[in-house]
């Protein structure tokens, strides 16, 4: 975080001191709310959680080095005492991120936010120093987390935006008020608690609402293909720029494909020109993703030469998320487990259908989390999709939701051991073990709550017969 003194910060928070010696003392290492990441000159957030109260961990985190603990009731240590703890992150992160003066760069959708946000990350780190959420932290404490790490030096920062309800965006957005705010799309991911797309759509909106208009560099990068996200451009004050495969788009792609080994390849098409793209990253749906990075950049003054450079350099910097690993046997782990919604998985069986040319192919999947009504319809609709796409195998992984999943495959023509259905990781282990040879590719995906990073771990494990945690 950039240097600002107790005092300082106990004055934007609107709390009390307690216990320092000197309010003059400056917090010149991160704001940490792990007792475990604190260095010299950090600030400790004390939250109070289900199981952990960060309080109880406040004398260790000062003989550590923290500079004060920002805390709920006094502690025995310097301590800046407020009302609520993450209402004081929040003002905290806004006080700072109107003092840096870097450009903001916000990104929410249902599908893609993660991958898409590494991808901006990755571009714009070529043009100056950038600050970018680290994995899925969109929320309304890892979002301000996010923006207290910047620095001076700090250009551009990069942040993620998730939303359960309505509102929540809003919310976000006002604690770092973007320049320039990206929508990937509206899907199905948490419609059980929104109750529609048309209500996933409003919240997604809220990140347009809330950006400067275009005479103060205000820009809305919109998804040409979503027509629920292109209808977002009359909600917004700011310039709109769309990006997408459809002909008007302002960045598209042209004469999309797939090398033998499943990696997207393109022709960027930009206002400023044009440059081929082949990616490191997997799957078809990662173009979309591309173009929209792509978008951001230029509006941030980079060429199509060097954005289709970095575009095609470009890695996975968050975890289970596509990550491909050959095994010294020849078998492929495609470990997709972090998280499932019914567009991702769509995605992730085609990667695999692309990726599985010559060799078998296996689907490792598991319940999709929080689509009510829909799920029944949703999981029938992934299982019939495995069959149309000649995976080689279905295996679903748990209770009710995996039943569909093999139900689906089951009503579309998967016959005989063409799909399976287990009760838990660890029979997922066994079966795999017993039948994987040389040339099969395997994907493993569901949503995080299920834990099947486990299968891919253990199957990764070669030679090993440990067991996992079955969930």
């Amino acid at each position: 975080m950039i240097a600002l003194s107790l005092a300082e910060i106990a004055a934007v928070v609107g709390g009390q001191t307690h216990d320092i010696p000197d309010p003059s003392t400056e917090v010149t290492g991160p704001v940490v709310r792990d007792s475990r990441e604190v260095v010299p000159g950090s600030l400790f957030v004390a939250f109070v959680g289900e199981r952990v109260d960060g309080h109880d961990y406040a004398a260790a985190v000062v003989q550590a080095g923290a500079a004060a603990v920002l805390a709920s009731r006094p502690v025995g240590v310097p301590a800046i005492v407020v009302d609520d703890v993450q209402t004081a992150l929040g003002a905290l992160a806004r006080h700072v991120v109107r003092k840096l003066g870097a450009t903001l760069v916000a990104l929410t959708g249902s599908a893609g936010k993660t991958s898409t946000k590494d991808l901006v990350a990755q571009v714009l780190r070529r043009k100056a120093p950038t600050v970018f959420t680290p994995g899925s932290l969109n929320n309304e404490i890892g979002l301000p987390l996010t923006a207290l790490s910047a620095t001076e030096e700090t250009k551009f920062l990069v942040l993620e935006m998730g939303a359960r309800r309505i509102g929540h965006i809003r919310y976000l957005a006002d604690l770092t008020p973007p320049k320039i705010g990206l929508v990937l799309n509206v899907g199905t991911a948490h419609i059980g608690e929104f109750g529609g797309r048309e209500q996933i759509a409003q919240a997604k909106g809220e990140l347009v609402e809330s950006l400067p208009p275009a005479a103060e560099g205000g820009v809305a990068i919109l998804n040409a293909d979503d027509p629920l996200v292109r209808a977002m451009a009359s909600r917004t004050r700011a310039k709109v720029v769309l990006f997408g495969e459809s002909g008007e788009a302002d960045v598209r792609a042209e004469n999309v494909r797939l090398t033998d080994s499943g990696q997207p390849a393109f022709s960027l098409h930009t206002p400023s020109g044009c440059s081929d793209v082949t990616m490191r990253l997997y799957g078809e749906h990662h173009v979309s993703n591309a173009l929209a990075a792509a978008a951001v950049a230029h509006e941030l003054g980079m060429s199509a030469e060097e954005i289709a450079t970095a575009l095609s350099e470009a890695g996975s910097l968050s975890r289970w998320r596509m990550e491909v690993t050959e095994r010294p046997d020849g078998v492929t782990i495609v470990n997709d487990a972090y998280n499932a919604n019914p567009e991702s998985m769509r995605a992730a069986l085609r990667a695999l259908a692309a990726m599985g040319k010559g060799g078998r192919t296996w689907a490792v999947l598991g319940k999709m989390a929080e689509l009510g009504d829909e799920a029944l319809a949703e999981h029938d609709a992934v299982g019939r999709l495995a069959v149309r796409l000649n995976v080689g195998k279905l295996v679903a992984v748990g209770g009710r939701e995996a039943a569909w999943l093999q139900l689906g495959a089951y009503n579309e023509g998967s016959w005989g051991e063409e799909s399976v259905h287990v009760s838990d990781a660890q029979a997922a282990v066994d079966l795999l073990r017993s039948e994987l040879r040389p040339g099969d590719v395997v994907l493993v995906k569901a949503s995080r709550s299920v834990g099947l990073e486990s299968v891919a771990q253990a199957l990764l494990a070669t030679g090993t017969e440990g067991e996992v945690a079955a969930r």
